[in-house]
């Protein structure tokens, strides 16, 4: 694969349902209408960028919980 065309691919395979669960309840939470046809490439980056970093923000705190701290130093 050429520079610039790689590919995420979760650690564990079984993750991507699971992510792709999250992406729509962040969505739904925060009010972005999600395409009917499940192609994400017509929203706005705006959207996007904040269902994105949305889920960012869940994914540490699951973290920070799961290791016990409740905050990284």
């Amino acid at each position: 694969m050429a520079l610039g065309q790689q590919r995420n691919t979760p650690v564990v395979p079984q993750a991507m349902h699971a992510l792709d669960q999250m992406k729509y309840e962040v969505a739904r939470e925060l009010g972005i209408s999600v395409p009917e046809s499940g192609y994400w490439g017509t929203m706005t980056t705006r959207d996007t960028g904040t269902i994105g970093g949305h889920i960012t923000r869940r994914l540490v705190q699951i973290a920070e919980e799961q290791l016990g701290t409740g905050h990284f130093h």
